[in-house]
């Protein structure tokens, strides 16, 4: 246990690090850089990379260069990233963002497999519920990882703070701001106003090195997955180059697969709502930029909390119970965000969303990575790496209609994409209970189907 679970907290810490600076950059983007639509642009760029790298590469990486490994040199990709930035314009951002995405889909498979494994092999020893130990393994990760998001919104607030104080902002910009706003995707505005270059390069040297000391950390104190194969008596399997590469599209065949990828695209396009319209549409529209780490620390710090506590409680609760919490958390949210105009007066408001939308985000987080772990255990990086795709394809949407729809068409969307969502989930639930062996385990058909993909292979 004691090894395992060093190695879990060695790999929590070092996502810790590194998100801590991508986290506070992407909370930012939309509002830093507005002008022509530069910052959301940028984003959609880097999950469309994301959403490429999910078909071919993480199944690829993986069982070339091993977890550890596939967790470490991507890494690299974020602090090129933060350096794109010192000089934010189309030809760094952009081609930087590329590069980021390209390495995130092997990074997070890598990080899902790594914990899925090292919790199966101790449940083994164990003798426990292999579920249950990859469900707290999980919550342990998230509620490290979550917190990035606290200390990145903290640093970029204290840095930004030192702002002069603007004045107050005219009643007729607060009249756009919220579900009406359609004009600031691309029109900056008094709030909106860049901090000077002095203080951006300050953030961003605390952010580079943010991620130099993550890829450090991994790199010298994260055990290779390979060796935990080993002890537990596996053995690598050495498979075709390209029955690797088609392995992300080959696991398509299971009708679970295809039910639950509505799932983690629900998943990219909230969190791209999030992070892109709430912080620049109702953050930066009513209060100024310098609010926004604030408000996204509230959402970071009960994401956490709540990571931590359904990886504790989902064996007592079941997964339907927080599926169903985080599905009517985020449906009352939509709704009020709707009829809500947000006006500095209701400064309290402005920190209730993004903790309601932080208690959602929990599940999502990690009840979805423990499914996909759980259901597709044979084939892990390939389930991963769908998993990233789907999600990477929601980012890419929602950071994509950014500029050119409003507000309140994007809740609509939301609202549209949960509900399906939730049907489609609660179809696989009922399937999976219709399995004598158990709820976990996978239906009969499916496992021919799956068995048939490995001889393939």
């Amino acid at each position: 246990m004691e090894r395992s679970l060093r190695n879990v907290l060695v790999l929590s810490s070092g996502f810790l690090l590194l998100f801590t600076a991508y986290g506070g950059l992407q909370s930012l983007q939309s509002s830093l850089y507005s002008e022509e639509g530069l910052g959301v642009t940028a984003l959609s760029a880097l999950y469309g990379a994301v959403l490429l790298s999910s078909m071919f590469l993480p199944p690829l990486l993986i069982r070339s260069l091993g977890c550890k490994w596939a967790v470490a040199i991507p890494m690299c990709g974020y602090v090129a990233f933060s350096l794109g930035n010192f000089s934010a314009s189309w030809y760094t951002l952009i081609p930087t963002s590329i590069l980021l995405g390209l390495g995130a889909a092997p990074l997070w498979s890598a990080q899902c497999t790594y914990l899925t494994i090292v919790g199966n092999a101790h449940a083994e020893k164990a003798g426990k519920l292999g579920k249950d130990v990859v469900n707290q393994y999980f919550g342990i990760f998230f509620l490290i990882f979550q917190s990035s998001g606290v200390w990145g919104n903290l640093i970029s607030s204290l840095v930004f703070g030192q702002t002069p104080s603007k004045d107050a902002i005219p009643e007729e910009q607060l009249a756009s701001c919220g579900a009406r706003d359609c004009l600031m995707a691309t029109t900056p505005s008094n709030s909106t106003q860049r901090p000077s270059p002095e203080l951006v390069y300050t953030l961003l040297g605390i952010y580079t090195g943010s991620g130099v000391l993550a890829i450090l950390l991994i790199a010298v104190f994260l055990e290779n997955i390979e060796d935990t194969q080993r002890e537990g008596g596996g053995e690598k399997k050495s498979t075709p180059f390209w029955s690797t590469l088609l392995s992300t599209f080959k696991l398509f065949r299971d009708k679970r697969l295809r039910l639950l990828t509505l799932l983690p695209l629900y998943s990219g396009l909230q969190q791209g709502f999030l992070s892109g319209e709430y912080t620049r549409s109702y953050v930066t529209c009513a209060l100024g930029i310098q609010f926004v780490g604030y408000v996204m620390i509230c959402f970071s710090a009960t994401n956490s909390l709540c990571s931590l506590l359904y990886g504790r409680i989902s064996r007592h609760t079941g997964r339907i119970a927080l599926y169903a919490l985080g599905a009517g958390t985020q449906l009352c949210c939509s709704i009020a965000l709707l009829l809500w105009t947000p006006h500095p007066d209701q400064l309290a408001v402005f920190f209730v969303f993004p903790g309601l939308w932080g208690v959602a985000d929990a599940v999502w987080q990690t009840q979805n990575n423990a499914l996909y772990g759980v259901l597709f255990e044979e084939n892990k990086e390939a389930a991963f790496a769908s998993y990233r795709l789907w999600e990477a394809l929601g980012f890419v949407v929602a950071f994509g209609y950014s500029t050119f729809l409003c507000v309140y068409v994007k809740l609509y969307v939301l609202l549209g994409v949960l509900s399906v969502a939730m049907v489609a989930y609660g179809t696989v639930e009922y399937l999976e209970s219709k399995n004598p062996v158990g709820p976990l385990a996978p239906r009969q058909e499916n496992q021919e189907e799956v068995e048939e993909i490995q001889t393939k292979m």
